[in-house]
């Protein structure tokens, strides 16, 4: 169900069609449409509707839609508010979810769009009162509540007189002054809040003050010892302790015994009785009312018409307004796009429904019309570039070192086998690389998906260690077979996972169990799978060397021994050949294969498969990066994570005294802040294993979901990416309040500059070249670790250098950098150096052809330890 654009109302006419707020005010039973000058401004006697529209990474759009109810607002408008918010859902194709919102009330969800908060005005335009500004500033005191986004409420507007009976110790206060503005901290109010809180202060300074005014802070049960608290108390006639708290009507939660489930008909509500609520009860035919006491949902069916719908919303209002819950929510939403919270009320829910998605649809026309061979641009959104899929967001330059786990001891493998991992084991690295100011790590731990659990727990004790002895100053990661993340991928560049394992665990389990061990062997029968985007980012996986293991969108590799074939779907690139044949000189070096293609395969290369059967040509999908969710994570008293998704979320958002979650369903990363104790440090990867088995949005996310825990402070740029990141904040000495109270007062906040660490020597990367380039450089050393990402011309180079006899391919075995060279290496003698110089000179002429906008600069330098760095850049 639509509603056409005649019926319309023509203050909706093209709403929604781009990301941002619109709002609308209720005038004459109309929305008008407010200049974007007044959002964020609210009188009390008014009615408003608020649209939120968000471009999503899918290049969709959603939609939100807030009807705002003033204290003083007219039930009538009310009504007009609610009814043109159903109209203007419908219009948008019927998927906007549709709030209720009640002044002083309001979701936490409605006030992330007008941070730091929103303080309603007296006065309304039904009445016709115009808000003027009053000439002389007025004294007035604000009360603060909330952790995340703050609820502001005037004393005036709570009818409570201005007086000591005004405060509690629960709460924040906010006395604003014709010269200073004072904030007074509740005893028993956190940090946070008190933080919050600021920001409150800092937009009255702002909006009333033209930013020109004083600013003080009073403690609760601080007595007049400062001048500053002297002053807030002679506004209240002097100090005098201040009474408990007692429960006022609107602070008593409004819950219901029980969930009731309504189903609304001929705008009759009929309660539907069961003893648990599932899917199946809700009829795409009708619509119906689930009240769950603090939120009351209306749900939509699909088929339902107009008028159904808003007799649905009519009886939620009057299920709220007959028991008297001001507080409570109502939230309409509709079949096929129900919120998380509405899903979490039932005990079954299916992943997918068969509700038909107009995205889809359009999908499905473009690729019709482009088989015809139609220009289909515009039809359908963007997807991303490749370039974009795989940016790491990470320096690749760096010093990587991987052990093995062996029970409870750690072997370190020699470059030449560090990026050679085998499925039965587990894996820790540590990878250093350059930051802004400093040296970076990154240490992780890799789970094979035959490894066994003792082995796991082991890897993860001896990374914590790691980080620890780094003082938490350092990035951790758990990565799991099969979910590498693109910055693990780009960190190894060549990846290659193995059947079988070599540690004592696997071999135990191997044993205990009397199974069979099919560990990779050199001279067996063995088949992998070639993926990657390039040079950079090429990983062999070994599969089972049957013919139902190919894939029409991969290449492979399969080999017996002496004999080696190459496998290319026909779905495949020229890309994914290069990277073959990259692969290739790693698994089986010096030997020529037998290239196959998909259809003309000989007879031999199906016998070393078992014989020919059918394959697939779908593509392995790997969890896509969605928009990101903020969670802020705290413990309950019997133990149980509580998770409080932030909305529309900031860097201010993320506290130094807590732990935050930041949830992209591909991975997640665990924000710890520097004021968290290290005992929570230390469990901060547990914390993501726990927030992944409660899956909080419903995703399904795999119990494999890569998780990264990040320290404040030592963020790295692939988590900055997701927010305008200043890095000065982290650093700043002092809790949340402290920091910002310091900002408020116009004073120099304390940089707490962590030491900084020894500069290392790091690869392709020199101190004269400018971020305008694109460099990379190869030591030559007999003990040198393996190559990173090279050009065909370097390999050309490479080759060179290496072993004369050896085979002539396109792309030879790789040649290694050393990142940190090796102290005391003899120096070369003239006569090496000049067979090197000749050969550089005599292959320069078989480099490829440089683009014209760009400059090839190439530059040897003899180091004093012997080695010489041969370093190519692309100048733009």
């Amino acid at each position: 169900m639509s509603v056409s654009m005649r019926d319309l109302d023509p203050a909706f006419q093209g709403a929604g069609q781009k990301a941002g707020l619109e709002i609308w005010r209720i005038e004459n039973f109309n929305p008008v449409a407010i200049p974007k000058a007044s959002y964020g401004k609210f009188l009390m006697g008014d009615s408003y509707i608020i649209l939120k529209t968000t471009a999503l990474k899918s290049g969709a759009l959603r939609q939100d839609i807030h009807y705002w109810l003033g204290r003083d607002t007219s039930q009538d408008e009310a009504g007009a508010a609610a009814i043109k918010t159903v109209e203007l859902d419908a219009a948008l194709g019927g998927r906007a979810v549709q709030y209720r919102e009640v002044q002083g009330h309001e979701t936490e969800k409605f006030l992330s769009y007008f941070k730091p908060c929103i303080i309603p005005q007296e006065g309304g335009t039904a009445s016709g009162f115009k808000h003027v500004e009053a000439e002389e500033h007025q004294t007035r005191l604000f009360v603060c509540k909330g952790k995340h986004v703050v609820h502001v409420k005037e004393a005036s507007v709570l009818r409570v007189p201005f007086a000591r009976s005004s405060l509690n110790h629960d709460d924040i206060f906010i006395l604003d002054t014709t010269s200073k503005i004072f904030q007074f901290n509740g005893s028993n109010s956190s940090i946070q809040e008190r933080a919050k809180a600021l920001e409150v202060v800092q937009y009255i300074k702002d909006t009333y003050h033209d930013g020109k005014c004083e600013v003080a802070s009073i403690e609760d049960g601080r007595l007049m010892a400062d001048a500053e608290t002297g002053e807030f108390w002679g506004f209240f006639g002097g100090f005098a302790p201040l009474p408990r708290k007692t429960a006022s009507d609107e602070d008593k939660l409004s819950a219901s015994d029980e969930t009731r489930l309504f189903c609304i008909e001929k705008g009759q509500a009929e309660q539907v009785e069961a003893d648990t609520f599932t899917r199946e009860l809700l009829d795409t035919n009708k619509c119906f009312v689930l009240d769950c006491g603090v939120e009351v949902f209306v749900w939509m069916g699909r088929n339902t018409n107009l008028d159904e719908r808003k007799n649905a919303s009519k009886s939620a209002e009057e299920i709220v307004h007959n028991a008297d819950r001001p507080k409570s929510h109502i939230i309409r939403v509709m079949e096929g796009f129900e919120t998380v919270m509405f899903r979490s009320k039932f005990t079954s829910w299916p992943k997918t429904t068969d509700v038909a998605v107009a995205e889809d649809g359009r999908g499905k026309v473009a690729a019709l019309l482009k088989r015809q061979g139609l220009n289909v641009k515009g039809l359908v959104k963007s997807a991303p570039s490749k370039e974009e899929e795989t940016e790491p967001h990470i320096d690749v330059t760096g010093n990587l070192q991987v052990w093995r786990v062996n029970g409870e001891d750690k072997v370190l493998l020699p470059a030449s086998d560090q990026f050679k991992f085998y499925s039965g084991d587990c894996y820790v690295f540590q990878y250093a690389y350059p930051g802004e100011d400093r040296e970076e790590y990154l240490i992780g731990t890799w789970f094979g998906k035959q490894s066994v659990e003792e082995e796991r727990a082991s890897s993860v004790s001896q990374a914590g260690k790691m980080v620890e002895s780094l003082k938490f100053l350092t990035a951790q990661a758990r990565i799991c077979e099969g979910a590498e993340t693109i910055q693990f991928l780009s960190i190894f560049q060549c990846f290659i996972v193995f059947k079988g394992g070599l540690s004592a665990g696997y071999k135990k389990h191997i044993e205990d169990n009397e199974l069979a061990d099919d560990t990779y062997s050199e001279d067996g029968t063995a088949l992998f799978r070639i993926q990657g985007t390039g040079p950079e980012n090429m990983q062999a996986i070994q599969v089972e060397p049957v013919a139902s293991s190919l894939n029409s969108s991969y290449c492979y590799i399969l080999h017996n021994g002496p004999t080696v074939f190459t496998w290319s779907g026909n779905l495949t690139s020229a890309e994914d050949q290069e990277v073959v044949e990259r692969q290739l000189d790693l698994i089986k070096p010096n030997l020529q294969s037998k290239p196959q293609k998909e259809g003309s395969e000989s007879e031999q290369f199906w016998d070393l498969l078992g014989g020919k059967t059918e394959h697939s040509s779908q593509k392995i999908a790997k969890e896509a990066e969605t928009d990101p969710h903020l969670f802020s994570c705290t413990f309950s008293k019997e133990g149980t994570l509580k998770a409080t998704e932030i909305y529309n979320f900031s860097q201010d958002d993320l506290m130094t005294e807590d732990i935050f979650i930041l949830d992209c369903h591909s991975e997640i990363y665990v924000w710890v802040g520097q004021q968290v104790d290290s005992k929570s440090k230390t469990k901060a990867l547990s914390i993501g294993e726990i927030f992944i088995e409660n899956d909080f949005l419903l995703e399904k996310l795999s119990h494999e979901t890569p998780i990264y825990v990040v320290i404040e402070g030592s963020e790295p740029t692939f988590f900055t990416r997701f927010f305008t990141w200043d890095s000065a904040k982290p650093a700043m000495v002092g809790n949340s309040f402290q920091r910002r109270l310091t900002i408020l007062k116009g004073g120099t906040p304390i940089i707490d500059k962590p030491k900084r660490r020894p500069a290392a020597s790091y690869g392709g990367r020199s101190g004269g070249t400018e971020k305008s380039q694109r460099s990379r450089s190869v030591s030559f050393s007999p003990e040198r670790a393996r190559a990173r990402g090279r050009s065909p011309a370097f390999n050309a180079l490479a080759a060179t250098f290496e072993n004369a006899n050896a085979r002539n391919l396109s792309t030879p075995p790789p040649m290694g950098r050393k990142i940190y060279p090796k102290s005391g290496s003899a120096s070369p003698d003239s006569s090496k150096l000049a067979s090197k110089s000749a050969a550089i000179a005599a292959l320069t002429a078989t480099f490829e052809q440089p683009l014209p906008a760009r400059q090839m600069i190439m530059a040897r330098t003899v180091k004093g330890n012997g080695q010489t760095e041969i370093s190519l850049c692309l100048k733009e």
